[in-house]
């Protein structure tokens, strides 16, 4: 039993990864802390959905429909709808109506469903058509930049559009991060002065409250299916 995820990096900068996912007899997976919102495609026995997904603050569990597969969006970190506001959707999704084959329903107009190739293309479509918005400030933020405003207001505006705080958002990248460098045999210890961790107890800590796994369980693949790309199938 696995799930293989492929994830790639955009040149958009309104996108952060494109992804899409198969399973093999794989009931549940563990969701895994995550900063981006996303449009998420699958198909199942011939039917077609869509749906939002939101950041997630924590790991958990999620059912995987046999059979399926997915395609989906991660949005740039500042990037928002301009109907459902990314702070509406932290550890929650919405499942959008009306969705075929070809087409969804967002925003009160239809889109062309994409395949993984096209993912961009849809994306240009939603912010020339006002649909998808960002904080120019948050964009500056994260080039590492420090705006002309008080580190408050820089604060609000970024929780506004991501429904985070700076902080979670550097330690959820942190772990993830960390969790990639595990699972492609990077010693723990390596990873703990790499990432700054204080040391290997607080990045144990980390891994059970963001991702679910130990660091043994994301070396050797074990633990179960989990939904983060490792560049290997997770086992159960």
């Amino acid at each position: 039993m696995a799930l293989w995820f492929e994830t790639r990096a955009s040149d958009s900068p309104w996108v952060d990864t494109v992804w899409t996912c198969t399973s093999e007899r794989v009931a549940e997976m563990t969701s895994v802390a995550a900063v981006c919102w996303g449009l998420v495609f699958w198909e199942l026995e011939g039917r077609a959905y869509a749906s939002i997904s939101g950041p997630e603050t924590r790991t958990g569990t999620a059912p995987v429909p046999e059979g399926a597969t997915f395609v989906g969006i991660e949005f740039a970190v500042g990037s928002q709808l301009r109907a459902v506001p990314t702070s509406a959707l932290v550890d929650r999704g919405v499942e959008l109506p009306d969705a075929t084959h070809r087409t969804f329903r967002l925003d009160g107009l239809r889109w062309e469903t994409p395949g993984p190739d096209d993912a961009e293309a849809l994306v240009d479509r939603l912010v020339r058509a006002g649909a998808v918005v960002r904080d120019p400030l948050v964009a500056e933020v994260r080039r590492g930049h420090r705006p002309v405003v008080s580190e408050r207001t820089v604060e609000r505006r970024f929780r506004a559009a991501t429904g985070l705080t700076q902080g979670a958002v550097r330690q959820i990248e942190r772990v993830r991060k960390a969790s990639a460098l595990l699972a492609a045999g990077t010693p723990v210890a390596d990873v703990v002065c790499g990432l700054e961790y204080f040391d290997e107890p607080h990045l144990a800590h980390a891994l059970r409250r963001y991702v679910g796994r130990t660091a043994r369980e994301l070396r050797e693949g074990t633990g179960g299916a989990i939904a983060l790309a490792l560049d290997q199938p997770t086992t159960s």
